[in-house]
Formats: structure tokens, sequence, C-alpha cells
């Protein structure tokens, strides 16, 4: 039995039915439970589109007001409204409201540890802004976009108690633009300098009695509604994914509690692993591995952990992304997955 980590985002058709499936089969393996982002928060930061396009503070320049999955839609300031006059109504703390007291009688009631905590996954400044907002407007709206989310956070403190909420920041986008998946071309020093500088602001804006973790992503989006999506790039290795996770270790002045990095399915090789050996996390933070794979079972999932454990110790595991794009029926084999593999101890 393993500890495990969710990502958050889970296929199934409501949160009840989310608690319902990890207290009967994850049980003690899994201390952060997520509501599974299901109903308008599905397709992770699509469900902002529709936000944006009812937001009297932003407009289109063409007027279109109709999307396609992954299409820029370049969202400007209102004409004559400055930055700081800009508003944002994101949605995070209304499903967070709605969620938490139904986790919390399920854990009264001990389907789950009494240590057991509520997680909530919120999209990073630059995921928003960087995808949604015109980019001559993007430098302007990026600092007020910023303290949007730390006003969502204080509003999911006003239900969560600090002590029950765990705050993963989900950083895909930025992986995108490390790597060039927008143009091709990678992210220059300064810009990556720019990245990371941003991940350790957001660390910041999580008060001390919240677990704080990070899911480092490389994408997981359709190419076409319903699709179950795929990484914009497969990662080469996990060097800069250690590299990000060190930087934000480094930076952030608060305690982080997780790092979650992703495996591809085929990469159980020493080459894939072997940058963990350059990894320095403190003891307080735990290494969330995404090597839960349903298409070769617990088999192939434990031979990627046999081989990250020849350069990684006291690990825990997860899928590789959130299971909201996964098959529905496949959800329970992930999370009986999760359960049955076996991880060296620390």
């Amino acid at each position: 039995m393993a500890d495990a980590q969710l990502c958050g985002s889970v296929n199934l058709e409501s949160a009840d039915a989310v608690f319902a499936a990890i207290a009967d089969i994850s049980g003690s393996t899994v201390h952060r439970v997520p509501d599974g982002e299901t109903g308008e928060r599905q397709q992770w930061i699509m469900a902002q589109m529709p936000r944006f396009a009812a937001n009297p503070d932003f407009t289109r320049p063409n007027g279109e007001t109709g999307f396609a999955y992954g299409a820029r839609p370049d969202f400007r300031l209102r004409e004559g409204l400055s930055p700081d006059e800009a508003s944002f109504d994101l949605g995070y703390a209304v499903g967070a409201t709605e969620s938490y007291p139904l986790f919390r009688r399920l854990r009264d009631e001990g389907r789950f540890t009494p240590d057991t905590r509520f997680q909530v996954s919120l999209p990073t400044q630059m995921a928003i802004v960087g995808v949604f907002i015109d980019p001559s407007q993007q430098a302007l709206i990026a600092p007020v976009f910023e303290r949007a989310l730390a006003t969502e956070i204080d509003t999911i403190l006003e239900t969560v108690p600090a002590g029950d909420l765990a705050l993963q920041w989900d950083v895909a986008v930025e992986f995108s633009r490390l790597e060039g998946g927008i143009d091709g071309v990678p992210a220059s020093a300064e810009e990556e300098q720019a990245i990371l500088d941003q991940l350790v602001r957001l660390g910041d804006l999580v008060p001390d009695l919240v677990e704080l973790g990070y899911h480092l992503c490389y994408g997981d989006a359709p190419e076409a509604p319903g699709e179950t999506g795929k990484h914009f790039k497969q990662p080469e290795d996990t060097s800069r994914l250690v590299r990000v996770a060190n930087a934000i270790v480094d930076g952030v002045r608060r305690r982080v509690d997780w790092i979650h990095m992703p495996v591809p399915i085929e990469r159980d090789d020493d080459a894939y692993f072997a940058p963990l050996q350059h990894l320095h996390l403190p003891p307080e933070t735990r290494l969330f591995l995404g090597l839960v794979h349903w298409q070769d079972g617990v088999e192939g999932t434990q031979r990627r952990i046999d081989a990250a454990a020849r350069h990684a110790i006291g690990f825990g595991v997860a899928t590789e992304c959130g299971m909201g794009r996964r098959p529905r029926e496949v959800v329970p084999t992930l999370l009986q997955i999760q359960r049955e593999v076996t991880v060296p101890a620390r």
C-alpha cells in the first residue's frame, strides 16, 4: 500500500460520487480529498471562458462570445477601465463552499481518517491571464489577477477552516512556455525566471495553516471535446521538473507540503528518473510521482515505481494528471491501483 495524491479532477457525476468512491476504495492511502471538479468546473480552465464572456469589465474585439476548445479568446479590458478597476468572478470559492460540508460529514462519519483534508486546486495567474487575455494587456492584468486569486483563497477560508484545507497550484501553462509548446521557442532565461518568481509568489499567498502543494504538469488537453487528452510534449526526463521544484521550495517562505510530477506510461527507464537525484526537497515536502496508468495496471505501475526507487526514496504515487478526462469506467481502477502498489520506505 502506497501513500497516494489526487491531482484534482475526477470524472464522476458529482462531488458526492467522488467522495464516496475515494472513501470506499482509497481508504487511508489518501490524506487530501478533492471534490472532483465536477459540474461547471470540468475541463480545468476552460470553465473560465463563459465567466469572462459574462464579465462586463472585459470585451472581445470582434464581439464573438462562442468558443471552441483551446481557441485563444484574447479578452481585453473594457474601454476606459483601468486594470485596478477590473473584477473577476472565478467560481472556485463557490465550489468549495458547496462541497466542503459533504466532505466534512463523511469524515465525521469515519469514512476518511481524522487527519484528511479537503483539497482545492487553483490555476495559476499565468494559466488564466496567459491564455485568456490579449497579449498586449497581460502585463497590466497579471498583478490584478494575482490579487484576485488571493481574494479567492480568503473567501474559501470563510467556509473551510485553514486546518482542514489543502490548496494545490496547477502548473501546466508554465511548462508549455518553458518547453516552447506555444510557438516552438523555449522560454529565455529571463522568461523562465519570471515564471519561477510567479510560482513562488503564489505559494506565499497561502496561509501557513493551510497545506500547500504544486501539481507540475505537461498538460492533458484534448484536441476536441470528449477526447481523453495528451501532453503538449512528452517530458524528455525529470530534469526540468526538478529545476522548477527546487526553485519553488527554495523560494517560498512557508512550508511546501507536496510536489507532484508526471511520469509517461512508457517511461520505466533510468534515464527518465535519474535527475531526481538532484531534487533537494526539505523533509516536510513529499514527492508524488504520477506513474499510475490504468492501461497497464498494477504491474506496469509497479515497474515504474521500481525504476523511480533507484533514484528517489519515500515518494508517494498519483496519476499523471487529473482523472477528469479519463473514461469514467476506469476511475475506480485507477483508485484501486494506487491502493495496491507498494513503494520502498523512506
